[in-house]
């Protein structure tokens, strides 16, 4: 089964082709259990089956029962929107057993990897000493970026009691999900306008006394709405208060590279540690994340694992072990699709789909703000829209949303705000466009 096999080749690189000259993708929709289960009942047994068959249950009974993120009228959760190049070169990571775990084994990968760090470094304002790792997603940056911050806590401040680390109440899941793993406790900052301020910080350390908080996290580009935090405001108190400063931009940090709304990134560059989502809002392909360190040395302090045959990784000064940033060992090289369509494309070519899904978030808002029946909930930063149906409930957004996708119109479900149900746009798609919007609001 290791052997080439030029039919199996041909079957897959036909349905690759065909999957990739899609335009648009279709949505297609949600599975049913039991016809799933009949689909694959039988197709795993001692001796196997002609791959072509295989391959068939896939495209016929597997592939449409998965909602399509990179579809246009994927406009729900945080959709996607690879280029094909990245798609392409991510096969080539595949087809290639591309793995990136040290210097010593992926010298290469990790280079190009390292080349777009550089670029999201520079985009942030990091210093050139910048620098860390692709991981695969934004939950597995910040849990790695918070563990740095605790252990390095616990070298730098002795008698520290049970860690604890300022957030907001608009901190993403994954913030409070790292904060139980590690042991640490949430001193949570109300926030006016669900956006945390350096005021609002500073009031919240003052009012609680501040004993044991080791570190702060800022949002920029909240998943729900896409708000930005005054990272600066926030960065200053960071600064007085010796707290290391983590700025999740799982989503929004990618409007790093859109010049309509870089102000809104001031302070980012004084981040002691920073994550953006490429396969989000930079048209990478599932999964990766890219995470960030002023002073990596901390990281390779915390992270780096010591077991004998590991120590033939760790001999030279100028190795960078991606091992070494985060909490994994094995990994694929995950940043080189990205790096590979950055290259071929260009980063003017990023900043221009980037500013395109601002763009329409704009526009989309303007059409709710001319409907009678329609309200904003709130003016859009960078490309999520919130917005109201009149006289609607929750069952009513509900039945909406299921409607939609039935007809393959569009993929949009509500969210909650402030204890309503209430709908979501999220816009990243360059594919997107103001009439599909036209059209899925024309349903309400």
């Amino acid at each position: 089964m290791h052997y080439y096999d030029e039919r199996l080749t041909d079957l897959v690189f036909s349905y690759m082709r065909d999957r990739l000259a899609m335009d648009p993708v279709p949505l297609d929709h949600p599975g049913v259990k039991d016809k799933l289960d009949a689909a694959l009942a039988g197709l795993i047994t001692a001796q196997g089956h002609d791959p072509a068959k295989v391959l068939e249950v896939y495209a016929d009974q597997l592939a449409p029962a998965v909602i399509s993120a990179d579809s246009p009228r994927f406009l729900s959760f945080i959709p996607a929107a690879p280029t094909k190049a990245a798609l392409l070169f991510d096969m080539v990571v595949s087809c290639a057993s591309l793995q990136g775990i040290s210097w010593l084994e992926a010298s290469g990968a990790i280079a190009a990897e390292n080349q777009v760090l550089r670029l999201i470094a520079d985009k942030a304002g990091m210093p050139a000493s910048a620098g860390g790792c692709f991981v695969s997603g934004g939950s597995a940056a910040n849990l790695s970026a918070l563990v740095v911050a605790r252990d390095t806590a616990r070298r730098t401040r002795p008698g520290l009691g049970v860690p604890r680390i300022a957030v907001s109440d608009q901190a993403h899941s994954s913030i409070i999900n790292t904060l139980n793993i590690i042991g640490a406790e949430a001193l949570v900052v109300p926030t006016t306008g669900h956006r945390l301020t350096g005021e609002a910080l500073r009031a919240a350390l003052e009012a609680d006394g501040g004993r044991d908080v080791i570190a702060v996290v800022a949002t920029c580009g909240t998943t729900n709405a896409g708000i930005v935090d005054d990272l600066a405001g926030v960065a200053e108190v960071a600064r007085e208060r010796g707290l290391w400063f983590h700025v999740d931009g799982a989503y929004g940090g990618a409007g790093l590279f859109a010049p309509s709304v870089r102000d809104l990134y001031a302070g980012i560059e004084h981040a002691d540690s920073f994550v953006v989502d490429p396969h989000k809002w930079l048209f990478a392909p599932f999964d990766c994340a890219a995470l960030l360190y002023r002073e990596p040395r901390l990281a390779r302090a915390v992270h780096t694992q010591d077991a004998s045959y590991l120590d033939v990784l760790h001999t030279e000064e100028d190795e960078w072990n991606p091992t070494d940033y985060a909490y994994h060992l094995t990994r694929r090289a995950r940043g080189l699709p990205l790096w590979f369509s950055l290259a071929v494309h260009g980063v003017d070519a990023y900043a221009e789909a980037i500013e395109k899904g601002i763009e329409l978030a704009r526009r989309a808002a303007g059409l709710v703000r001319s409907s009678d029946h329609l309200e904003l909930v709130v003016e859009p930063t960078l490309s999520v829209v919130l917005f109201r149906r009149k006289g609607w409930q929750a069952d009513d957004y509900h039945r909406w949303s299921r409607r939609l996708l039935a007809g393959q119109i569009g993929f949009v479900t509500p969210t909650g705000w402030e204890g309503e149900t209430v709908a979501r746009f999220a816009f990243l798609h360059p594919g997107t466009t103001i009439g599909i919007v036209e059209e899925i609001l024309a349903t309400m």
